[in-house]
């Protein structure tokens, strides 16, 4: 039967129950022979067999103004879907660490980061969840990304807190961080959420037979296209860890993280790296004119880079010697006592273990998170990337909440003009 008859069989039976009523309503005495219950049953039936097919959404002919139908978007009843299979040539994953309720977010994360870069190389997404995903989320997500899709369930005791929490110390700190008005400080999801991306993301089943990852978060943008393959670049340039942008930490959130990790530090002496970052992570020198740094009771100077843009190696995450580094900072209890985040942990993770010409800053990607954003300072790059984006205006690298100068004097070595200036050189020139 075709769609145009099955509307008709549709109809035919509206307006036969309409007309039986309208028949009892005039003439309550008069005899109706037609078995509508058989119709209707039939009605139900046709609808069900529609309904096996694909959603009702997915089934819809195209409307544009009149009272007549295009042909079916989807003749056959069924979502077409392009080809899937993998074009980039790393083993790789867009990880998504997110919710049912943030679908939207989602969804213009994927279609910004699509557009930009992953339609030219299909590399799989990973979605991540402490409940299932619903098929409504699966679906959607499914169409939007030019790759394969999976979704995983994250395992209770990955996700709450350990059993060595002290559930009144924890309730009581909890209310006193809320009462201060600490950013997250009175929530409990967001620290499951932070000692979850410190210690657990990496672990999970789905990710485990992977060698990189790209980290995204719902309502995220990219402003740039990418014209290239990040994780290829990473592996062809000896780069384990990539990131957008490098800012300050609230203090109040991690007061006492700092003296955590200079105990690692004393303990496991043979994990530091002899070309590491340290520099960059407790340097107080004055940067820029503008680039303060905030006052706190230790030598950390509060630098991090913000991991809710992260390309890295995943072999880095798995080593002993960042296992031993969580495991030290999970057993203090911060995560929860306090409210440690995972960028922090990450910053300085990878400034203390990891050899700093191994990091690699994006300058060329713009980038937006809420509420902040960077934009590539070069006119010829933005041009030729085709950058939505100003550089002058609200540039979070500008800003004297960038550590970004600071990580180019200490940590990727970048040089400033004052710095190459000699007197002596000069003058002999002259």
């Amino acid at each position: 039967m075709s769609q145009r008859q099955k509307y008709l069989v549709v109809a035919v039976v509206v307006l036969a129950v309409c007309y039986e009523a309208f028949v009892k309503l005039i003439s309550p005495g008069m005899q109706f022979n037609l078995d509508v219950d058989a119709l209707v049953e039939g009605s139900r039936k046709l609808r069900q067999e529609q309904l096996k097919f694909a959603p009702r959404s997915d089934l819809t002919k195209l409307k544009p103004s009149t009272n007549s139908y295009t042909e079916a978007l989807f003749p056959d009843g069924r979502l077409v879907v392009p080809g899937k299979d993998q074009l980039g040539k790393e083993n790789a994953t867009i990880l998504m660490l997110c919710r049912n309720r943030e679908l939207s977010g989602v969804l213009s994360a994927m279609r910004s980061l699509e557009d930009h870069f992953n339609r030219e190389y299909r590399y799989p997404w990973t979605f991540l969840n402490d409940e299932p995903f619903t098929e409504n989320f699966i679906e959607e997500t499914s169409k939007m990304a030019s790759g394969k899709t999976q979704y995983g369930l994250i395992p209770a005791e990955d996700w709450n807190r350990p059993s060595w929490i002290d559930e009144d110390l924890f309730k009581q700190r909890l209310q006193e961080m809320s009462d201060q008005q600490v950013i997250y400080g009175g929530s409990r999801s967001y620290r499951n959420m932070c000692r979850f991306n410190s210690g657990y993301f990496y672990r999970q089943e789905l990710v485990k037979q992977y060698n990189w990852y790209f980290r995204v978060e719902p309502d995220v943008e990219y402003f740039c296209d990418f014209q290239y393959d990040p994780f290829t670049l990473m592996r062809e340039n000896n780069k384990k860890y990539g990131f957008v942008i490098s800012l300050f930490e609230y203090e109040d959130t991690i007061p006492t993280l700092w003296p955590t990790v200079e105990e690692f530090m004393t303990k496991y002496p043979q994990h530091l790296h002899p070309n590491n970052a340290l520099e960059f992570i407790t340097s107080k020198d004055m940067i820029t004119l503008e680039g303060m740094i905030p006052e706190t009771n230790h030598s950390y100077n509060m630098c991090h880079f913000w991991s809710n843009f992260e390309i890295a190696n995943l072999d880095f995450f798995r080593s002993e010697a960042y296992n031993q580094f969580f495991e030290h900072l999970d057993q203090a209890g911060g995560f929860y006592y306090e409210r440690w985040g995972d960028a922090p942990v990450h910053s300085i993770a990878v400034s203390l273990l990891m050899d700093k010409n191994e990091v690699h800053h994006f300058e060329d990607i713009g980038y937006f998170h809420n509420p902040f954003m960077t934009c590539p300072s070069s006119k010829q790059m933005k041009s030729g990337k085709r950058c939505v984006c100003r550089a002058d205006t609200g540039n979070v690298d500008l800003a004297s909440h960038s550590c970004l100068p600071r990580w180019w004097k200490y940590g990727a070595g970048k040089k400033f003009l004052r710095d190459s200036y000699n007197v002596e050189d000069f003058q002999a020139s002259l």
